[in-house]
């Protein structure tokens, strides 16, 4: 049978690792030193080995071979390397008192360093070793969930087993090992990685994608805000929200058809209509209008997909499906799916999708997780789904200019669906499932989401508000809408309910202020957040990542894991409700070492000491903390109304005051794989000299014409900064006071620089230059104002405030007079 999925040969695809890596022992036994810190450990009963490319590993070649010494013994053998020691007793076997590996180098927990065969992770163990990756799914889920272990551990060893793993072929099908089962793929052979890295978690990061292939690169449109629903839409009704969105300057990237598009009231005879592949034409009269208004809005388009039930007899893709598969249409018999057929999937991809993507649908919602039986022993039609719909959505395409001619082209590849296992990085965005809207579970995404940057899995998609059951909580929506801010992917769901959903005017006054600011936050973010997706295929790094990636021989930065990194900014997401006496919630975080800046508020931290410190933090709905280090630089699309998918004609650039710093914002023309001769790196410097009061910013840029408008509109935006004047290129700049918008950022300065051309570099002169913090007093004054305790109380804290009291001093005296705790710590923070 010929692949649907590439013209290569049925051949397996050859991954072998140099051979000086490889250790044999006896017939049965295999060891290969990958690097100095990553082993394969392989036992094979037959003596068969493999050499091939697996589901999950794409190359065993990661550079030269590290220097590394065998000893061997009476029935021992031992390898060690700069960092490992393995040892093998042969007699014993594959057994805990048979073969472990231990660290030649110290790790942070006491109790750690040796891997012993058949270690485990227990998730719920006293004394954290492992420190977890990701699970499947968050079905059902209503708060925490068991996750499967990472590659990142406090005692420095972990290990992926590749066992089960089928084989690739070069036409990318796969195939059973020799061995397996014919009934479920299983073996008994055993084919382990071990990575031993420490505290080297970068690097940990960096093997494993160069064992099984880099994160791609998503695309840009992909990172502003999705709008999704479970609801019978009519092409009208859709529309018209999309343009109420507009109108409401609230921007939307993805547009998220759920699986209403299809027919779902079907003949019983024939199954139900959860699967479906055919335009409801009640509901979407011109399925190829609508696609072409959603595109004209700038907006890429996914359908819901549920493929579990076949191709039956209503659908528009049964007769050329079943002509394609040699069988009569006139039988009117079911197509059943079945994933591990080429001549399935080849008629399936033609007849059922290509033609609603020649209409305009972009990519495919995946809506399908349950795991079964295939043609193909030991293959999770999951996996396979994941793999075939990646492929094919970036296969070559052919398509009509306007002078009549064609031409051949390739979008990026993307889908969207549940995890699969460890080499699901390679098939983003994920879907993690159904959750409730509860508290408990906006309390566990932030970690969750953050959590599965430790097996490499970056772009998690939540349903940003919750998907069902639950209670309207027009507080917790808000604060959802935050995380989403600050997510992979902000995608707002809900379930079919008339009344679930999550349109902002569907909640409080408060609530739809918070939540319309931080979805306009979000669009703008786009520039800085797709800079990170580059680097996370270029570099293997996290856009969102725990604290301890970045600073891993840190206690604090294990301590609280809700708290991640956005790209480098520090967000602490706000989980729990106000209290009603306050109306402000507090969350605890560890901050590492140096000063730093909230964005919403404009406060400046600074953390003294190498350890850094944990810190409460309180908020009013209105905000979340987002902390920025000292000169940092961060890119902005300034205007709501431009495509998050275009490269942004109007730019602004957020400065944090305090240090220097540098960013280089890095775009691309969109296509399937930017070479060099499509990407354009601007290079923003900010040189601060606080004692001088001057500053500079530069801008210059690299790369070809055409990529990126060659003029743009830049407005400089400075948080917490005074400044006196200012000139752009040597001619004088107007400088803007700006007030705090009370959501998303403090205030400061904003500097207009008009109309520049950054490939001819700019240069930017601040003078007068000082920082320039919230006022003490004014801010606890805005604690106390809205706080519900008695009049008497607060004039009493208040002329504390007012006597000049400060530090310990002042919080002393306002629980004297009877503040609330809760009301003083706010104040403390500020203090």
């Amino acid at each position: 049978m010929t692949s649907p999925l590439s013209s290569g040969s049925a051949d397996l695809r050859l991954a072998p690792a140099r051979p000086e890596a490889v250790v044999a022992v006896g017939h049965d036994v295999r060891f290969t030193v990958l690097t100095d810190r990553l082993i394969r450990i392989e036992r094979s009963a037959s003596g068969t080995f493999t050499d091939a490319a697996t589901q999950l590993v794409v190359s065993r070649d990661l550079g030269p071979v590290p220097t590394f010494e065998v000893r061997r013994g009476e029935d021992r053998v031992e390898i060690l390397t700069e960092h490992l020691h393995l040892t093998y007793q042969p007699s014993r076997g594959f057994s805990r008192s048979g073969l472990k590996v231990s660290l030649r180098t110290g790790v942070l927990n006491a109790h750690g360093g040796t891997w012993y065969y058949g270690d485990t992770w227990d998730p719920d163990e006293t004394f954290p070793t492992n420190l977890g990756g990701t699970c499947r799914t968050l079905d059902n889920a209503d708060g925490r969930v068991r996750i499967e272990p990472g590659l990142l551990a406090l005692h420095g060893l972990s290990v992926i087993d590749d066992s089960r793993s089928l084989l690739m072929q070069q036409d990318e099908w796969v195939r059973p090992r020799p061995c397996a089962s014919p009934v479920d793929g299983s073996t008994d052979d055993e084919d382990l990685y071990l990575f031993g890295y420490g505290q080297e978690y970068a690097r940990a990061l960096t093997d494993f994608f160069a064992l099984t292939g880099p994160t791609p690169l998503v695309p840009r449109a992909l990172l502003g805000n999705w709008w999704s629903r479970y609801h019978t839409y009519t092409q009208e009704s859709y529309l018209a929200l999309m343009d109420r969105f507009a109108s409401e300057k609230l921007p939307f990237s993805v547009a998220v058809i759920d699986m209403d598009w299809h027919w779902v009231n079907i003949d019983p005879a024939i199954g139900n209509g959860w699967t479906g592949y055919t335009w409801n034409t009640d509901l979407f009269p011109d399925p190829r209008g609508f696609l072409d208004a959603l595109h004209e809005r700038g907006m890429q388009v996914t359908l819901n997909l549920h493929p579990a039930g076949g191709v039956r007899r209503h659908e528009s893709a049964y007769e050329p499906m079943m002509r394609a598969l040699g069988k009569d249409p006139a039988s009117g018999e079911a197509i059943p799916f079945n994933v591990g057929d080429p001549d399935f999937v080849a008629a399936y991809l033609d007849h059922a999708h290509h033609p609603l993507e020649d209409e305009g649908v972009d990519f495919w919602w995946l809506d399908w997780q349950q795991g079964g039986v295939t043609d193909i022993p030991g293959l999770d039609p999951l996996w396979m789904l994941n793999h075939v719909h990646y492929l094919d959505s970036g296969r070559e395409r052919t398509r009509t200019l306007g002078d009549g001619s064609t031409e051949t082209f390739r979008r990026r590849p993307v889908t969207f669906s549940r995890f699969a296992d460890a080499s699901s990085h390679r098939t983003p965005i994920g879907f993690s499932g159904d959750t409730y809207a509860t508290w408990d579970t906006l309390r566990y995404q932030p970690e969750f989401t953050a959590t599965a940057a430790n097996i490499g899995y970056y772009w998690w998609s939540n349903d940003i508000g919750g998907h069902m059951f639950g209670v309207k909580d027009s507080e917790m929506a808000a604060r959802w809408v935050q995380l989403g801010c600050f997510s992979p992917i902000n995608r707002l769901h809900s379930t079919s309910s008339v009344f679930n959903s999550k349109e902002p005017w569907r909640y409080s006054r408060d609530a739809r202020a918070t939540m319309d600011a931080y979805l306009r936050l979000r669009h703008r973010l786009v520039p800085y957040l797709y800079t990170w997706a580059r680097r996370a295929h270029t570099e293997g790094i996290g856009p969102v990542r725990p604290l301890f990636h970045d600073h891993p021989w840190r206690m604090g930065a294990y301590e609280n894991r809700r708290e991640y990194l956005f790209g480098d900014l520090l967000v602490i997401p706000v989980a729990t409700r106000a209290t009603p006496v306050t109306g402000l919630a507090a969350e605890a975080a560890w901050v590492p070492e140096g000063v730093w800046f909230d964005l919403p508020t404009g406060r400046r931290y600074e953390v003294s000491g190498t350890e850094g410190h944990s810190l409460s933090f309180h908020r009013d709905l209105a905000q979340v903390p987002v902390l920025a280090r000292a000169g940092s630089v961060v890119p902005l699309a300034d205007d709501v109304t431009e495509a998050a998918g275009a490269n942004p004609r109007a730019l602004g650039i957020l400065l944090v005051p305090g240090a220097d710093g540098e960013l280089v914002m890095e775009e691309d023309d969109g296509s399937a794989e930017p070479g060099l001769d499509a990407v354009v790196r601007t290079r923003i410097t900010l040189t601060w000299d606080g004692a001088a009061g001057t500053a500079r910013v530069a801008l210059s840029q690299e790369g070809p014409q055409g990529v990126v408008p060659a003029e743009r509109e830049v407005v400089l935006h400075l948080l917490s900064t005074a400044v006196g004047w200012a000139s752009v290129d040597g001619r004088p700049a107007e400088v803007r006071e700006r007030e705090a918008d009370g959501f998303t950022l403090g205030a400061g300065v904003d500097i207009p620089l008009g109309t520049v051309r950054p490939s001819e570099g700019v240069s930017v002169e601040l003078g007068g230059v000082s920082e320039r913090t919230p006022d003490v007093s004014q801010e606890i004054f805005g604690l106390l104002e809205p706080a519900q305790i008695d009049y008497v109380i607060k004039d009493r804290a208040w002329g504390a405030v007012m006597s000049g009291a400060t530090g310990t001093t002042l919080l002393s005296a306002m629980r004297a007079v009877g503040v609330p705790q809760d009301l003083v710590d706010a104040v403390a923070e500020v203090v």
